[in-house]
């Protein structure tokens, strides 16, 4: 019988890894701010096609940051994985889980892509 000990992921590896998951996660939250300050600037213009587009902007924002974090909780449970059978089996159920998700928010971005080209169609075009 193989020895499982053999394929243990380091105590100190594992430390690292968390540690440098935390800073890319600090740093996508800084980046995150950034992109939704630029967006709402952008909003705010008084573009006509930026307000028929605003909740798929915001319903976009929110799917980016919710994926952000479970690909982060993904990686620091990965960080934390003991041995290989902990990698394959984190990484099997993140694989199932991220498909759903993306499927379900495809058709919601879908939905409200088609209201906001209904909402343009239906506005008449502005005269200078």
């Amino acid at each position: 019988m193989p020895d499982n000990k053999m394929f243990e992921i380091p105590t100190e590896m594992r430390e690292l890894a968390e540690k440098n998951v935390e800073e890319a996660r600090v740093a996508y939250g800084q980046f995150m701010e950034f992109m939704s300050q630029a967006m709402n600037a952008w909003s705010s213009t008084g573009a006509p096609e930026a307000g028929n587009f605003k909740a798929l902007q915001e319903r976009a924002v929110s799917f980016a940051k919710e994926n952000a974090e479970r690909s982060f909780s993904l990686a620091s449970d990965l960080a934390n994985a003991k041995d290989m059978q902990d990698v394959v089996t984190l990484q099997s159920r993140y694989v199932q889980t991220q498909m759903q998700t993306f499927g379900i928010q495809a058709q919601q971005l879908s939905w409200l892509m088609a209201d906001a080209f209904r909402n343009m169609q239906s506005k008449p075009p502005k005269k200078d």
